[in-house]
């Protein structure tokens, strides 16, 4: 009768401490989708349209290999605007922490990509451009909290910012 009740009171106190606290999770906010225009606005991602990119491949800088490839898939919107849609796949590099007086705080971490842009006229010509993603880790977030793109900042998030998708417009 004993061990009856030594295992209903260890099985209460498990319960107990088994509770579900949703502000210990880490919100993840790392989705990006990157739109190329010219100064006139228009989509240099559309193949289609004369003047515009007919390709492109993008690659790791900090990979492991001097040509690591990163996937960054093209989409469309409803409204007919092509957009890189970029989740993950390059390499993160530590960048510092965010708070040096306070390093519990979190730390932030980069990723470096070259895009090589091609455009077709008489001959194929190459455009390579550099984007940088800067990152927030936290204890309760992982997001998007800077991208760069040829060292020029092109989108930013404050750290109280919901989760979204984040849009990146480059104008080259």
């Amino acid at each position: 009768m004993m061990k009856y009740f030594c295992g209903i009171f260890v099985a209460f106190f498990a319960l107990i401490s088994c509770k579900n606290d949703d502000d210990s999770l880490q919100r993840i906010d790392q989705a990006l989708n990157i739109y190329m225009k010219n100064s006139a606005g228009q989509d240099l991602l559309n193949s289609k349209k004369t003047g515009s990119f007919t390709g492109y491949s993008v690659n790791d800088i900090f990979g492991n290999k001097d040509n690591s490839p990163v996937n960054i898939s093209l989409r469309m919107t409803t409204d007919s605007l092509f957009y890189m849609d970029y989740l993950a796949g390059a390499k993160r590099r530590k960048l510092d922490s965010i708070s040096p007086e306070n390093p519990g705080t979190g730390t932030s971490y980069h990723s470096k990509m070259l895009i090589t842009f091609t455009k077709s006229t008489n001959v194929n010509e190459n455009v390579t451009g550099i984007l940088e993603i800067q990152y927030r880790n936290t204890p309760t977030v992982f997001q998007v909290s800077k991208v760069l793109y040829d060292g020029n900042e092109v989108f930013s998030k404050n750290a109280d910012a919901p989760t979204s998708i984040n849009t990146v417009t480059i104008t080259k």
